[in-house]
């Protein structure tokens, strides 16, 4: 007789937990079930997690096409954070690397050298990645803008004190390259002090015929 009582507590609860779920799915939403399960929920019985999305190759969120390279390019932060040039899954360059420096930073396939010398003489097929940090107009002369126009660059011309640019482009190209970003230094809008915010591009470029080195 003792059992009663309690019994009969039991049997309440159950009853109004069971129509608040009911009720719930009634109503076309789940948040009573849900808040059931949290409650069911221990450190010891944790709900399962959803598994974490496959990365591919420089962190893509899908694989490349055959015959096309995956890469990732992330300019330099004002003039503190480093830019990244990832091709194929191969950290090119990188603060970690202790291999970038202020200015442009340019990751050549097939070819390796200085700004000028090297990029005067690249052959045909070569691709071309560039990821500013810091300033990189004050290490370009109008040689150079012309270059990396032919390159297929839009706003080579136009760059200018502190401005962001990411840009992967080719020589013997014969349109402008769909992969450049590139932001104005502007008081109005710079995300740090002087500097406008990094960017951050990701795709696949045709592989063409050039090897990565």
């Amino acid at each position: 007789m003792r059992l009663a009582g309690p019994l009969r507590v039991v049997a309440i609860i159950l009853t109004a937990g069971l129509t608040w779920i009911l009720v719930s799915l009634l109503l076309g939403t789940q948040s009573g079930f849900s808040r059931l399960q949290q409650l069911l929920s221990s450190p010891e019985n944790p709900p399962t997690a959803e598994p974490r999305p496959r990365r591919y190759k420089c962190g893509l969120p899908r694989p490349c096409p055959e015959l096309h390279l995956a890469f990732r390019l992330v300019s330099g932060a004002a003039n503190v954070i480093g830019p990244k040039i990832c091709l194929e899954d191969k950290m090119l360059m990188s603060s970690v690397k202790n291999n970038v420096g202020r200015g442009l930073n340019i990751a050549l396939v097939n070819d390796v050298n200085e700004l000028l010398k090297f990029i005067r003489t690249l052959h045909e097929g070569t691709l071309v990645f560039v990821a500013s940090y810091d300033d990189p107009a004050t290490k370009m002369n109008e040689e150079t803008r012309r270059i990396f126009s032919e390159l297929g660059s839009s706003v080579a011309k136009e760059l200018g004190f502190r401005d962001s640019w990411v840009f992967v482009g080719a020589k013997g190209v014969q349109d402008k390259s769909p992969f450049e970003q590139h932001t104005k230094n502007s008081k109005s809008s710079n995300k740090y002090e002087g500097w406008p915010e990094a960017l951050e591009m990701e795709g696949c470029i045709p592989q063409r015929t050039a090897d990565v080195q």
